[in-house]
């Protein structure tokens, strides 16, 4: 890590983690720091919803006169996007339909981290029921990048990556149907994961993870590195018993001689939709380092990436519509402008039919399959994580090369991988000519989120997060 800062809340988890082993900062004093920070930048930033600063220093200092020495995550300062169940936090999808909802149980991802000793912090904004790439709703207003508050922080946890780039949170949870972890980490220069379904447990989110969501969305954890990434993915990988896409999956290491074996395949677009020069260089210069360091990398683009993204649409845009329905029903005069538009975007489309629903569900699992065939001779996928840098608050279409690049085409990069159920992490890499942040992304064969994540990290010694400059003025 580059931070160049002597804010003890801008050090990764890991080493906010080995100040607490060391007793050389207690959580009380830890929590003072996210706190100082949170009142200082969440005014510009609006990431979290709910936060309340006497509840804070009330549970570390339980943590004084506790064993949580003994546990794991001694009390690091942790958020939750607030679509996913912290008991007694306002966890309220972005809605004026759910204003003051406050689940009375935790999800099953938000305790396991309580008994590892987090300290959760609050939750952070999102975009109403999820259905957008910019986090924006009636009602709590938009939060803002802190690379540059005209852009987005991206969404759907463009609370939770706000807050964690700019040091208000150690780490923390979001989750993703369609690129929701990883094009905000892209937009903020930290590092996500959207695990395979069933390796973490989703159950607990808000707007439940069943039909197609159930393959197509889950729970991830987001910091500002891969290390720290990989940290929460541990503790919260394995089967929950009362989780029907549960998988008894054990946790994988791999040497650094056994990943030099692995073929690696990278590929700048998909061939249909351009993207910046700068997201170019950013994937090449990731494949450039990886070589240097001895890994084995070929210029592949995988066939059916445009089917992919055909279903991911039927399943997250038509299917979402479907879902939300019934809850808005009359009251769409209460929704935000983002999610109307994103409805606009559903209702255009022909309606689905029961047959059309079962014949793109088979479509899938045929698709799956052929992408699977074709991963045997080259397990990790390298790639963008979107077609542009964060974008200017409420645009939808951009220039890339000569052509109209639309909205929810930009994000395609990312919405592939939901529809095939692989694991997907991004790390930040390049640069745009504002100084924004590029993400470059890493996909792997389902249940490979190990290989995923050490593969990003090897990404990120050569290049990694960076403190936007705000977060050095808290």
């Amino acid at each position: 890590m580059n931070a160049s800062t002597n804010s003890v809340a801008l050090l990764s988890a890991a080493e906010q983690l080995a100040l607490l082993r060391a007793k050389k900062i207690s959580p009380l004093e830890l929590a003072e720091e996210h706190i100082a920070r949170i009142e200082s930048l969440n005014p510009t930033l609006n990431a979290f919803v709910d936060f309340d600063a006497e509840r804070v220093r009330a549970t570390a200092r339980d943590f004084l006169q506790s064993d949580v020495a003994q546990q794991p995550l001694l009390g690091l300062p942790i958020s939750v996007k607030s679509s996913i169940a912290v008991a007694g936090m306002r966890c309220e999808n972005g809605s004026l339909l759910e204003r003051g909802q406050t689940p009375g149980e935790d999800a099953v991802a938000v305790a396991q981290l309580r008994r590892a000793g987090a300290l959760i912090l609050g939750t952070t904004n999102c975009p109403e029921y999820l259905m957008a790439y910019e986090t924006d709703n009636r009602l709590y207003g938009r939060t803002a990048n802190p690379w540059d508050i005209a852009r987005t922080a991206g969404g759907s946890s463009g609370g939770e990556a706000a807050a964690i780039a700019a040091g208000l949170s150690a780490a923390g949870l979001g989750s993703d149907s369609g690129g929701s972890v990883r094009q905000p980490a892209h937009c903020t220069g930290i590092c996500a994961l959207k695990p395979t379904p069933g390796r973490l447990s989703s159950w607990g989110h808000i707007l439940p993870c069943v039909g197609p969501f159930a393959s197509l969305g889950s729970i991830g954890p987001m910091a500002r590195t891969v290390g720290d990434v990989a940290l929460l993915f541990d503790l919260l990988a394995g089967a929950d018993a009362a989780d029907p896409l549960g998988a008894p999956v054990s946790l994988r290491r791999y040497t650094r001689e056994e990943l030099r074996q692995i073929p690696i395949a990278f590929f700048e677009d998909d061939g249909l939709l351009p993207v910046t020069p700068e997201t170019r260089l950013a994937v090449r210069a990731a494949a450039e380092a990886l070589t240097r360091q001895g890994f084995r990398v070929q210029h592949i683009r995988p066939q059916g990436l445009e089917q992919a993204r055909q279903i991911w649409w039927k399943f997250f845009v038509q299917c979402g519509e479907l879902f939300l329905a019934e809850t808005i029903a009359g009251r769409e005069d209460q929704l935000s402008p983002t999610l109307l538009g994103f409805l606009s975007i559903a209702r255009s489309q022909t309606p689905l039919r029961a047959q059309d629903l079962l014949a793109v569900w088979a479509e899938c699992d045929l698709l799956r399959r052929q992408f699977l065939v074709e991963m045997q001779s080259h397990p990790i996928l390298l790639c963008p994580a979107s077609a542009v840098p964060a974008f200017g608050h409420g645009e939808r279409a951009w220039t890339v090369e000569g052509q109209n690049v639309a909205y929810l085409d930009a994000m395609r990069y990312t919405q592939w991988f939901n529809t095939l159920a692989l694991p997907a992490a991004v790390v930040p890499v390049g640069r745009s000519p504002e100084g924004l942040p590029i993400g470059v992304q890493i996909a792997g064969k389902p249940y490979a989120d190990e290989m995923v994540l050490a593969i990003a990290a090897a990404i990120e010694q050569d290049f990694g997060y960076s403190a936007p400059p705000m977060a050095n003025t808290a």
